[in-house]
Formats: structure tokens, sequence, C-alpha cells
């Protein structure tokens, strides 16, 4: 931690219980009940340094997740991003937002945009935008400049900040932002629902709150076993959740299963196309493993970066799960090393930096437009662009035989790769016998299965695995992903779920944190996407698999910064579940969130590698594969 100081601020204590007594000692709370422009009344908590012989820029958390602990005795055991900015000295803002916790109105998630307000309509910007004002107004000592944070559904409200901002708000940092629950964050990737995750998060999130309340309503736990695999596929057709669960009585729950795909209602709800008049500096962050919010850090950058606005603009990257940059010297994950600190060096050299500048007037951040920890050489890389500008498009084809490479495939119908003279690779997709998404037996999704070993699915004959030589050179992939297949269904719908992996030398050492932890021949997951394929042409008008006809689906996995090093294999599996983080497929069209257990049924479904329908992943090479790291 830093320990420079000025004035009455101390340098920062090393203990939780340190911590807590340098606010109560520092700070002075208040607590608040903000008016917006329609009357509603934002419950608000402010933290104002008790040293008043300056001023004082304004941190503002917009949450979901409760203000408290509520009480003007009752202190929070942290400050800002981090206590590194209790100690610099700000003052702290946390609201709970519109009809949630002890703020009064309706809450609507991820509540859309009104780009054309009337006198008294109001959305999250403006609620915002309200709070701002009400707080330079009544506040005293604030220098007059406020910067807006968040994490994860933080991270929305903190996007939503930036849109018709406050003249004020000068520094806005949306950290894993929700930014479309349809297309790639939480609750849906590219229209495929994902099941354990919404159903454990909206059991409580979408429970009905009729009164103001400091409470929070209690998560669903009666799982009966310690086994997501056993009580998803026990569970049956996601209908069966209101009728055996909810009872129709969970209005997030019942919205999602009555838009079963991107209509206006999810159109409506993303960001991304308001990204137009951006006034702050916005810097967006996010991790290469977040299991939730990945998607939204990426898109809400490139929709900033798309309009050439002259505010600042940055994305930073780092090996991190989901929020796990606030905490921690994130030095390790599961089995990975990094060999550096991420999360001190975030924290201090980039966020507080950061702020320092747009709200106090210091020395400018070292950052670049894009600043992107490289996993695989495990460094932090500087871009001026995102993707980087010197990335080269390349296809990493799929063969029949099961190799993997840049090369094209040239057999035909008339002599394919394999022995037979195919040249597709086909199996069984059972949906009463799902691929799991984990080895482990959990039952919360947890975050391991985002750079978990991958060998427990290779063994299963339900899984395709393609792979390349042993790398003679370093590969470097840096930039979006995107998947371009050739398959064909006995079905009408199917799933296709595509994973990249780092397939670790059989000599690798044993150098992981874990004990006993064998390394050589580890298959590092280094981004898995899923598609359901009747949305391949259309997210709004869903089109039904013709049986047993090869159609292309293609689509978006993802960004990555990986370095495949030299002595690895490059590696892809394919399948057709990933349960229970996503939900069955019936591999029939039909509604899935209606459909009935006889509409789930078997289908073979084929990869084609022929030379005129030849499945790749179209990937950015920073590096040729001559050069090195």
């Amino acid at each position: 931690m830093s320990t420079s100081t000025s004035g009455a601020f101390a340098p920062l204590p090393l203990t939780a219980e340190e911590d807590a007594a340098y606010i109560t000692e520092h700070y002075t709370k208040l607590e608040h009940q903000v008016p917006m422009r329609d009357g509603v009344r934002l419950f608000t908590v402010i933290y104002v340094p008790k040293d008043q012989s300056g001023t004082y820029p304004v941190m503002y958390h917009r949450t979901p997740y409760s203000a408290g602990p509520y009480g003007e005795k009752e202190y929070k055991q942290s400050l800002g991003p981090s206590m590194l900015f209790a100690e610099e000295g700000y003052i702290f803002v946390y609201q709970d937002v519109r009809g949630r916790y002890l703020s009064e109105g309706h809450f609507v998630a991820t509540r859309p945009y009104i780009p054309d307000k009337k006198e008294t309509e109001t959305d999250e910007s403006s609620d915002s935008y309200d709070t701002i004002d009400w707080l330079l107004k009544n506040i005293p000592c604030n220098n007059g400049k406020v910067g807006t944070w968040g994490i994860s559904a933080p991270g929305f409200y903190t996007t939503m900040t930036a849109i018709d901002a406050h003249p004020a708000l000068k520094a806005a940092s949306p950290q894993a932002p929700v930014t479309d629950w349809f297309m790639g964050d939480d609750r849906h990737h590219n229209g495929a629902f994902f099941l354990m995750g919404t159903f454990s998060f909206l059991s409580y999130y979408g429970a009905p709150r009729p009164v103001p309340t400091a409470e929070r309503a209690a998560s669903f736990s009666d799982y009966g076993t310690p086994d997501a695999y056993d009580f998803y596929k026990n569970l049956g057709p996601v209908k069966n959740v209101n009728e055996k669960y909810f009872k129709g009585a969970n209005p997030i729950w019942n919205e999602m299963m009555d838009n079963d795909n991107y209509n206006a209602f999810w159109q409506s709800r993303t960001p991304v196309p308001h990204l137009k008049n951006i006034k702050p500096a916005v810097m967006t962050v996010g991790g290469w493993f977040d299991q939730e919010d990945l998607y939204g850090p990426l898109k809400t950058f490139a929709g900033i970066e798309k309009n050439k606005l002259s505010a600042a603009n940055y994305l930073v990257m780092g090996p991190w799960t989901h929020g796990s940059w606030t905490r921690g010297d994130n030095s390790t994950l599961g089995n990975i090393r990094f060999h550096t600190e991420t999360g001190p060096f975030y924290r201090q050299q980039i966020e507080l930096a950061f702020f320092n500048h747009y709200l106090k007037g210091k020395q400018a951040p070292d950052l670049a437009k894009a600043n992107i920890f490289e996993t695989g050489s495990n460094k932090w890389k500087k871009y001026s662009s995102w993707p980087p500008a010197a990335a080269q498009e390349k296809n990493l084809y799929l063969h029949a035989n099961g190799t993997l490479s840049f090369d094209a495939p040239t057999a035909s119908d008339e002599g394919g790769d394999n022995e037979d003279g195919t040249t597709f690779n086909e199996f069984i997709s059972d949906p009463r016998q799902p691929v799991p998404y984990t080895k482990e037996i959990r039952i919360d999704r947890g975050t391991d299965f985002m750079y978990e070993d991958q060998r427990f699915a290779a063994s299963r004959p339900d899984v395709l695995v393609y792979q390349t030589p042993i790398l003679e050179n370093d590969i470097v992939i840096s930039g979006n992903l995107i998947a371009d297949l050739f398959v064909s269904t006995t079905g009408t719908d199917a799933d296709f779920i595509v994973k990249l992996i780092d397939v670790y030398p059989g000599n690798a050492p044993d150098d992981s944190p874990i004990a006993g932890t064998r390394m050589g021949g580890f298959q590092l997951l280094v981004r898995g996407e899923v598609m359901r394929s009747k949305f391949r042409k259309s997210f709004s008008e869903p089109e039904p698999m013709v049986p047993s006809s090869v159609t292309e689906v293609k689509f978006d996995m993802q960004d990555v910064a990986h370095c495949f090093k030299k002595g690895h294999r490059v590696m892809v599996q394919l399948q057709s579940s990933w349960f229970p983080l996503v939900d069955r497929n019936p591999q029939k069209f039909v509604n899935i969130y209606k459909a009935t257990e006889a509409d789930f049924q078997k289908a073979t479904n084929r990869v084609y590698t022929r030379k005129d329908q030849a499945s790749h992943i179209k990937v950015n090479i920073l590096q040729s594969e001559k050069q090195r790291c």
C-alpha cells in the first residue's frame, strides 16, 4: 500500500480492523433522502472528511446491492474503489438505486435509457444527474468535480452516469459493467440462457420489494444436494422453475421467460447505442476470466471508441475474475501463476492515478488507449487501439483428422481427411446426458470453470477435439474471436460451444500454488463461448435448422490476449451442451422457456471441414508464428 500522505490523512492501516478504525477516525457519515425530478427520493449515504480545511472531489457509487450499513453510526469497512482513496481524501457517496433497499420508487433491472425525456420522465441517467446536482449544492467542501465507479450492475449504473452527464462529472469507470443481458452478459450468451447463475441470482434479486427496506431478500438454498448437475437435471425443463419454486412471483424471471428473443425489450436495455456524446473521461475495466461480465467492458469501450469522441477513453483488461481486481495481489488464479502482483499495480498505478488526475489535477496517469495483460507471457501491454493495430486476421481451421492449423482444408467430398474419406466429424448430443461445464462437484457456479483444466471434457465421445502440433514458436492472439462453423444436425435446433485451449507440454513444471497439481498436459481454457443456432441469422427472428442440411453458424466468442508458448499446443474443443451453466437445448425448434420434457431429443451433429465449407475460428495474430512473445 502507499504510505504517502498529506494534511490530516495518515498512511493506510494494513488490517480490516484498522481500515474500519481509520474510516471512523477520519470521516463523518451522513444519510439523506435525495429528491429526484419526479419527486421520488433516493436513499444516499455520504462520507465526508472530518478535515474541512480543504476541498475534495466526490466519488459516487450507485448500487442495487445496498448502500448500507444503514444508520449514521454504522460505517462501511472500506471506502471507494480501494482504501487508497480514503488515504488520498475524497468525499464518498453511495446510493440505493430507484426501487431498491431504502430508496423510493419502482425498480427496473437494466432500466432503459430514454433519449428525449419529458420534464418529469426519469431513467438512470437522469437520477444520477439529479443526485450530482444535489450533492454539489448541499455537501460542503466539495471541489465541484465528481467521479463515478461501480462493478457489475453498479458498472451499468456507472455507464449510465456518463450518458447525458452532469457537467461536474469528470471521470467515470464502468468496471465489468452489465451491458447486454441477452447478447453476452450474465443471463444469456448469443441467445443461450445461462441457467444456474440466473436461477441463483434472481432468486433474491428478482424478489418483490413492496416497500423500502434495509433487509436483503433471501437467496434460494433448498438444493438438497451439493451437485448442481444433479439438481438442474432433476429440475427438468426451464418452465419448471416457476412451477416448482418461484410460483410466478419473481417479476424479473417472468420478464426473461416472456422475452425469448432479442426483441425491443432487450434492445432497449443496452446502453451501447447511446454512447454518442460522452463528455467525462472513461476508463472501462474488465477481467479475462470474468465469469459474469466479460462482454460488457469490451463492448462498452468499443461503443465509446466507435464515436471518436474528444474525451479520453481507456480500456484496462487484466487476468481477473469478476471484480477480483479490488482485493488481493492477483498473482495467481487457480493453477496458474502470473509471476506479478497485478492487483496492487492496477489499484495504485492505474485506478487511483486515473481519478487523481481528472478529479484532483495530479499528474496524468501512464495509460495507453488499451492497457492489456497478456496471459501466457504474463506481461502488461500498451496499445494505441484495441484490437492492436498490428494484429493480422487469420483463420484457424479445423481438420477432419483432428488437427488444427492455419492451413485451409484441401479435402473435398471426393476424398476427406478421415480414414473413411469423410470431411466431417460427428457426435451424438443427448440433452439427458449433457456435457458438464466443470469436473467439480459444486452447487454454485463459481469462477474455476473459466480457467479449468479441460481434460475432463476432452475424453467424452460428445466432445470433438482438434489441436495443432507442438508449437515451434510462440503465437500471440490479441483481439476478437469469431467462430465460423459449417454444421448440420438431425434436429431443428442445436447449441454449439467452442473452447479455445492452451495445452501445456508434458514436462510442464509443477509450479502451481495448489499442492499436488500436475501441469504436464494441462488444458487451460482461454476462451469458451456458446451459440444457440436458431439465432444464426437473426437474434430477433429465430429460424429452425433444416435437419441434416449443412448450415453456416457464425458467432462472437469475445476477445482474448494470450500467448501460446513454444512447446505448447493450441486446442479447440467443440460440443453441444455446457450444463448446467447453460440450459439444455431440446434440439427441437421451440420456445425453450415453454418446452416440456417430451420436446427433448437426441441429435447427431456434424462439423464440416471440406475446402468449400471449412469450419474455423477467426483470430487476430499479433505476432507471426516465427516471433517470440
